[in-house]
């Protein structure tokens, strides 16, 4: 047996095979097509750390690199919810969406959700849609 190191765990880990229990019905073929899929995702990630391993220079630990990459994901992910919850409130007409529906789906208090966004992010949302952010008449401070 051959001998297993962290790289094999982490593919275990970020790329878990797919049981008939995760299927719908017990569906072989949609299993198998998973499965497929999923041996592709795996090949693919596994090949990229060998050869990042291989080619690094100094130190490199694909544990640590792997959790960076989770929180450069989360981030991208904060500021991608940021840049929504700014379009449903200031961009959406004639109402915007309500703070305890984006409160609900961002997880966040209302407060929160009242301040998670900056005039940066609406400026920015504005640039990628081409429109101007409604008129607030109550509040025509920046946030």
């Amino acid at each position: 047996m051959a001998k297993r190191d962290m790289i094999d765990d982490l593919v275990d880990i970020l790329y878990p095979w797919p049981g008939a229990e995760d299927v719908p019905d017990g569906d072989e073929d949609v299993l198998d097509a998973w499965r497929s899929d999923v041996s592709d995702e795996r090949e693919k990630y596994e090949e990229n750390l060998r050869l990042t391993e291989e080619h690094a220079e100094g130190d490199y630990d694909p544990l640590l690199a792997e959790i960076n990459a989770a929180r450069q994901e989360m981030r991208a992910a904060e500021a991608r919810m940021r840049m929504l919850v700014a379009y449903g409130r200031e961009f959406i007409k004639p109402q915007p969406y309500q703070l305890k529906d984006l409160a609900a789906a961002t997880g966040m208090s209302i407060s929160g959700t009242r301040s998670s966004y900056t005039v940066e992010e609406i400026a920015a949302v504005a640039r990628r849609i081409g429109r101007q952010p409604r008129f607030r008449a109550e509040d025509t401070s920046t946030h």
